[in-house]
């Protein structure tokens, strides 16, 4: 593929607004507008500081302080309090504490003495870059384009070629105190450049106001997007196609497969949550021919690196030799392809995953010091399928996107660089330092711990309902992600949005399903891949409600209790079996069944049969998934009216004359009726669900648990 000419990048500045903001006020929107565009920096990269006169609280003088991003944030996203704020002056006072290159990490120590006004924000490692930099505004971005002319081989020739004396060049070096102290010197001798291009890192640009910083940072790096565009303009990308990318369709069925082989094989120390990335970018270079070479190089950005690993895993996947589903076997989506070269690939993850790990355990004994941290997951971050795309694995979604953005950013700056010069990756000991760097190791270590179903991925059917949204909040809230399913659109997409709006886009996916059809689960469960990478919980909980005597109970009333209540649990469940068997990580099963499952009601029948065949489905599976660590409980509810589709409908006027009462009086009648004389709310129900899932009941299966307030006929036996 040719390249096009790229879109140089928009000046968002408003005036008008930014004269209603003080001095950190229009540092914060001048932080916001340049992490918003990923070309300019990536999602937690990057930094941005002002110097600011402000009263000091203990003498009330003036003081200049430095107010610069602190550790961990993302620019694009944060607010004021995530900057760190520190006596300039204290600041200028740390260099006569300074011993040398080999001590620069003791620096970290000193910074929170120079904190102004108590504040708790961790001060960044990069601190330093930006206090002894004359100007009061100073942006630290990590523009593709930039980044391309820094990882090239001649990098610093085709800056002076590019900028002149505008920009100046520093060679690689890890950030830190030193080189806070190179960049100082290269202002001193320098005074008429508007920023410098670090080696293998980034861009620094300055200036006197906020406004002045950003245009300068913009159009710089347009200057960078426009040389590169004159230079490679026409040119093949990565050395040319050596494969043309697979359909979409068959990129997605083909992704709906590997991907749980690999989630299955990565998840044994913690479970791994997926990505599937098929843009034109990623498509691009993985069906190039200098593809495997450039990836073997590994990133070059530090940031880029510390999220992607040393080097991705590229899947032995031809995609010349693909071949189309059988046809006499039309696949569900839970299923393996039936074709002889995607089951080789399958079969050979295990060896391929196996031989990176010993490459990993490799080049940490290669280069570790004798102070490292422990050797980490040697699992690869970043997949690359010709072909098919990028898959990313990590301990969260949001994470494993990040990662997937990073490596995009990464395949950017290679196409760029390999197209002007040699694109270099950092060398191999640089890289580790920065992976095991032990200012990096104390930031993991300050990290807190992983919520109890972190990286879990969790299907709830019936999803937008009083029950099904009750219990997928209370499994975001446990760290897992969800897919929710429901036959209602409209509501399913208020549901969805409430969820991400507390919980972050990243895990609520959304499905429309109807439990009854076939290819409907197969089709959620294939979209619950695609977006996870696989599945370890299903809560079957879609349902429906009906109240008839036996004479006026017509056939199709009867079949459709028995399509929804007992099939459509028949059919999620086969899905979720082959998915977990798939992956060899067990799961988690919780059907939620109700109280006349155990307890017959008269007038009733189809709804009670239908119940009771979901417990006794429940039980079955609990034998049969028990040799794979497949836990399968029940949840009986019984008079759940508050949030529940059921309750709104026919089937409360039809219980309500069944016990000849009126519908207001049908909560005080459920309540009286119970032993405990307590409501059930779906927070009950998702509570029970919740602990039948979670690692606190891995003995459990084949259980029912009443939550029903107590009611003496559903008492189990």
């Amino acid at each position: 593929m040719t390249r096009q000419t790229s879109e140089l990048l928009q000046n968002l500045w408003d005036d008008s607004h930014a004269a209603t903001l003080d001095e950190p006020g229009r540092l914060l929107y001048r932080s916001n507008l340049l992490g918003s565009d990923k070309r300019i920096t990536n999602f937690g990269g990057g930094n941005t500081s002002a110097k600011v006169i402000a009263k000091d609280p203990l003498t009330g003088q003036d003081t200049r302080v430095l107010w610069v991003k602190g550790s961990g944030g993302d620019v694009g996203t944060m607010k004021l309090d995530g900057f760190s704020t520190l006596y300039q002056d204290k600041l200028d006072a740390l260099r006569n504490l300074y011993r040398g290159d080999q001590f620069e990490d003791e620096m970290v120590a000193y910074l929170p003495h120079c904190t102004f006004n108590l504040n708790p924000r961790a001060s960044s490692i990069d601190t330093p870059l930006h206090a002894y930099v004359p100007q009061a505004h100073v942006d630290h971005m990590h523009p593709d384009a930039i980044i391309a002319i820094a990882a090239a081989a001649d990098g610093q020739a085709l800056t002076k070629e590019i900028f002149g004396d505008d920009i100046g060049w520093l060679p690689w070096k890890r950030p830190g105190y030193e080189l806070g102290l190179w960049l100082a010197e290269f202002c001193e001798k320098n005074p008429q450049a508007r920023g410098v291009i670090l080696g293998s890192h980034g861009l620094f640009t300055w200036a006197d106001t906020a406004s002045d910083c950003y245009a300068i940072t913009l159009e710089i790096i347009n200057q960078a997007i426009s040389w590169l565009d004159g230079k490679t303009q026409g040119k093949e990308a990565f050395g040319g196609a050596r494969y043309t990318p697979l359909a979409k369709d068959r990129r997605q069925q083909l992704a709906e497969q590997l991907m749980p082989e690999i989630r299955g094989l990565v998840s044994g120390g913690q479970y791994q949550v997926g990505h599937f990335d098929d843009s034109p970018a990623v498509l691009e270079f993985v069906c190039s021919v200098n593809m495997p070479e450039l990836a073997a190089l590994g990133t070059s950005c530090p940031d880029h690196f510390l999220r992607t690993k040393i080097r991705p895993l590229i899947v032995g996947f031809d995609p010349s030799v693909s071949e189309e589903p059988s046809a006499s076997k039309e696949p569900s989506a839970g299923e393996q392809l039936s074709t002889s070269h995607v089951d080789t690939v399958v079969q050979s993850l295990p060896t391929s995953l196996d031989q990176y790990r010993k490459d990993y355990a490799a080049y940490y004994e290669r280069c570790k010091h004798s102070d490292s941290p422990p050797m980490r997951d040697a699992n690869p971050v970043v997949y690359l399928v010709p072909g098919i795309g990028m898959f990313t694995f990590a301990k969260d979604k949001a994470t494993a996107r990040i990662s997937a953005e990073f490596y995009t950013n990464a395949i950017n700056v290679m196409r760029e660089a390999s197209a002007v010069s040699r694109y270099c990756g950092l060398p191999e000991q640089e890289a580790f330092d920065i992976e095991y760097w032990l200012l990096e190791e104390a930031k993991l270590q300050r990290m807190p711990r992983p919520r109890s179903l972190a990286g879990r991925v969790a299907l709830v059917t019936g999803g937008a309902g009083g029950i099904g949204s009750a219990t997928a909040q209370r499994l975001l809230s446990d760290g897992a992600c969800v897919m929710l399913a429901d036959i209602d659109e409209e509501l399913l997409a208020q549901t969805s949005q409430r969820l991400a709006e507390r919980y972050g886009s990243d895990v609520v996916r959304q499905v429309v399903m109807d439990v009854t059809s076939e290819d409907a689960v197969q089709a959620a469960f294939a979209t619950t891949i695609r977006e996870f990478g696989g599945l370890d919980i299903l809560v079957s909980n879609a349902g429906i409600a009906s109240s008839a005597l036996i004479e006026d109970t017509s056939l199709d009333l009867w079949n459709m209790n028995m399509d929804i209540l007992s099939t459509g649990y028949f059919l999620v469940s086969r899905e979720a079996f082959k998915l977990f068997k798939r992956q060899a990580c067990g799961g988690a099963v919780v059907f939620i069944a109700s109280k006349n499952a155990l307890a017959a009601s008269a007038g009733a029948s189809a709804y009670c049969t239908a119940k009771a065949s979901e417990v006794h489905l429940a039980r079955c599976l609990a034998l049969e998934g028990a040799g794979s660590g497949i836990r399968v409980n029940v949840v009986n509810p019984d008079a759940v009216l508050q949030g529940s589709k059921i309750w709104s409908g026919e089937w409360l006027q039809q219980r309500a004359k069944a016990y000849g009462k009126g519908i207001d009086e049908m909560q005080e009648h459920y309540l009286e009726r119970s032993l405990l004389k307590r409501p059930v709310l779906p927070e009950d129900i998702a509570e029970a669900t919740c602990f039948l899932v979670s690692d606190v009941s891995a003995k459990s299966t084949g259980n029912i648990l009443n939550v029903d307030a107590g009611n003496v006929q559903s008492f189990t036996r």
